[in-house]
């Protein structure tokens, strides 16, 4: 059974993940304490774990915060991400062991299953860690930090993804989820080209789904309003 400093821990990170908290928001010590049963001391052990995993930030006077995305958060994270997992899925191929194998398909079956339900947290959640098992595959310590702290920004841009508004956008949810499959298939039969080869193109659909999210279409300027129309006799009497 899990103790309440791990719950803490682990609940933190789901919903920065999933935007149930928002970029910046305050993290308060004293309401944790009591819904987790811990003292002030275990509570602001699990923020600096989680600020130096690249969840939260720490501000004096300001206490702990949600990491916040800004331009040029959302800037960086577009010019680095497609590298980055190009870098990470070389050496996937290159470095995973049987043990990862098995750990990244258990966690497309899960994401398969959230899919199936359109559970839009687990997905995320999934999502996350299917990724973060290839860094974990790829064993490079200098790209593992930077890849973790891409991860958190990708899941939380994405997740408009995960909760499908109309029909494209279930096809979309559909491809990206065989590109996992293709991904383990690839890294099975350790074909480093055809890796490379799916980053490209599963970043590119992910880049489409984040841009919907960070520039939504535009609505009327009168579409929430419904005045009535007033003739000009009407308006002169």
């Amino acid at each position: 059974m899990k103790n309440g400093k791990t719950c803490l821990y682990e609940d933190l990170k789901r919903q920065i993940l999933t935007m149930e908290l928002d970029p910046d928001d305050a993290l308060d010590e004293v309401i944790l304490s009591e819904r987790y049963g811990l003292s002030r001391t275990p509570v602001r052990e699990v923020f600096r774990r989680l600020a130096g995993e690249g969840y939260v930030d720490i501000r004096e006077n300001r206490g702990a915060r949600v990491i916040p995305m800004n331009h040029s958060t959302l800037r960086n994270f577009f010019l680095v991400a497609p590298m980055m997992y190009a870098a990470i899925g070389r050496l996937a191929v290159q470095n995973f062991k049987p043990r990862q194998l098995i750990d990244l398909k258990d966690t497309q079956n899960r994401f398969r299953i959230a899919t199936t339900t359109r559970d839009a947290l687990a997905m995320v959640v999934e999502n996350n860690r299917f990724h973060a098992i290839m860094g974990e595959m790829a064993g490079n310590q200098y790209l593992q930090p930077s890849l973790e702290r891409l991860l958190i920004d990708h899941s939380r841009i994405g997740n408009t993804f995960f909760r499908p508004q109309n029909e494209d956008m279930e096809e979309r949810l559909e491809l990206s989820a065989g590109h996992h499959d293709f991904f383990i298939e690839a890294i099975e039969r350790r074909d480093e080209e055809a890796v490379v080869d799916l980053v490209f193109e599963h970043w590119e659909l992910s880049r489409e789904n984040m841009e919907i999210f960070i520039a939504p279409q535009g609505i009327k300027a009168d579409a929430l309003i419904d005045l009535p129309r007033h003739s000009s006799s009407e308006k002169s009497s």
